[in-house]
């Protein structure tokens, strides 16, 4: 991809349905759940980001740069997305959760084909007819846009590409790599489940 796409991971939230534990921290089958998540999209991107708001020093042992959202009042996913457009050098800029340890091995490319054939300003992943907002690629242009948005108190990531040119990507074959783990309940399952 040539220095074309950088990656972060959106870990900035406060974990209410995990009781406010720091939800890319928990551990499945014995490692973080962001560690798995950054395994999968590390090699799919030309470089990589954590958008945190706690436990920074923690999540910089991973060896990537944390980012905090520069909105404040842990403003959720458009936050993170916003920090990774500020900082980012390349064009685009994918994000996915911190909860989604299974994550498809060729999200990028498929994203970034669909992008770049319908010319779109960001791309993002549906299964079974559900869109997955916050797997989404997006050109880094669009940072006045989510600013502005951001500004005037949106807060919605479907309201905010509403207003855009979007490609929704089908990943029907994949979509069990989509299930995310929100709650305590949710990882214990998982984790008593054997590794994908």
């Amino acid at each position: 991809m040539n220095g074309q796409i950088s990656g972060v991971v959106l870990a900035g939230g406060l974990g209410r349905r995990m009781g406010g534990a720091d939800k890319g921290l928990q551990l499945l089958h014995g490692r973080p759940l962001i560690a798995w998540v950054l395994e999968r999209l590390a090699p799919q991107v030309d470089a990589l980001f954590i958008n945190a708001n706690r436990n920074s020093a923690r999540y910089a042992e991973f060896g990537y740069p944390v980012l905090p959202d520069e909105v404040p009042g842990f403003a959720g996913p458009l936050a993170g997305f916003h920090a990774a457009l500020s900082r980012a050098t390349t064009p685009l800029v994918v994000t996915v959760p911190c909860d989604t340890p299974y994550l498809p091995a060729d999200l990028v490319a498929r994203l970034h084909t669909a992008l770049e054939g319908a010319d779109s300003d960001l791309a993002i992943a549906r299964t079974l007819g559900q869109a997955h907002p916050v797997f989404c690629l997006a050109r880094r242009t669009l940072l006045p846009h989510l600013a502005a948005y951001l500004a005037a108190g949106g807060r919605k990531v479907d309201h905010w590409y509403a207003t855009l040119k979007v490609s929704e990507v089908a990943f029907d074959d994949e979509a069990a790599a989509f299930e995310n783990i929100n709650t305590a309940t949710e990882l214990a399952a998982q984790g008593q489940e054997g590794k994908r």
